[in-house]
């Protein structure tokens, strides 16, 4: 069962169900050309708040089963989601400028004003893998459904060729499932890897 947090930023309410920590399992599966790369890994995720409007993201996995050498860290990325909306004032930033005035968003009738016309709340995701690959996804969460897809993805010089990915979260009977499909290595966007986790904080 899952609490909420009444000191809770309005505008991290809609993200709530996803706050805590989350282990559990998956799957890798990529084809390239006629080679299907599978593995079974082991993944902690973290979704954490801090007061501001954001809520942060961390995630580990290693790799198990059969193709384990070890238990050493297999992939990890660190990201900010947030509800999608222009800046203003009140907010910080650029850098590490303090914001000016009131914050327009402190109550849930202010967030509501924020639904689009579907009904659902936009969000920006902001994702940097520790392999050189900075994401920026857009998407919606309506209720306990999450749906992104890559507005831009950033390289550096070494890293590996990677052009767009959408990602997928739900929770199902208390558990975080997950899907990620990605276009990667010469390849059009496809299945990659999928997941399923408790919440264990």
């Amino acid at each position: 069962m899952f609490d909420l947090d009444a000191d809770l930023p309005a505008e991290v309410v809609p993200l709530s169900w996803l706050l805590g920590v989350w282990e559990g399992s998956g799957v890798i599966s990529y084809r390239v050309g006629d080679d299907v790369r599978e593995y079974e890994f082991g993944q902690r995720v973290a979704f954490t708040q801090d007061g501001g409007p954001v809520v942060q993201y961390a995630c580990s996995t290693w790799i198990t089963g059969d193709a384990a050498d070890s238990p050493a860290p297999h992939f990890s990325e660190l990201g900010y989601w947030r509800l999608a909306r222009k800046l203003g004032p009140a907010d910080p930033g650029p850098g590490m400028l303090p914001g000016l005035g009131e914050p327009l968003y402190t109550s849930a009738e202010a967030v509501e004003t924020l639904r689009n016309d579907a009904g659902s709340f936009d969000l920006e995701v902001s994702i940097l893998h520790a392999g050189g690959v900075s994401e920026l996804y857009l998407g919606t969460v309506a209720g306990p459904r999450i749906d992104l897809g890559t507005d831009a993805v950033v390289r550096s010089a070494s890293a590996k060729e990677y052009a767009a990915a959408t990602r997928l979260y739900g929770l199902v009977e208390n558990h975080l499932l997950w899907a990620w499909d990605i276009a990667a290595l010469g390849q059009d966007l496809r299945t990659h890897a999928s997941g399923r986790l408790a919440r264990v904080d």
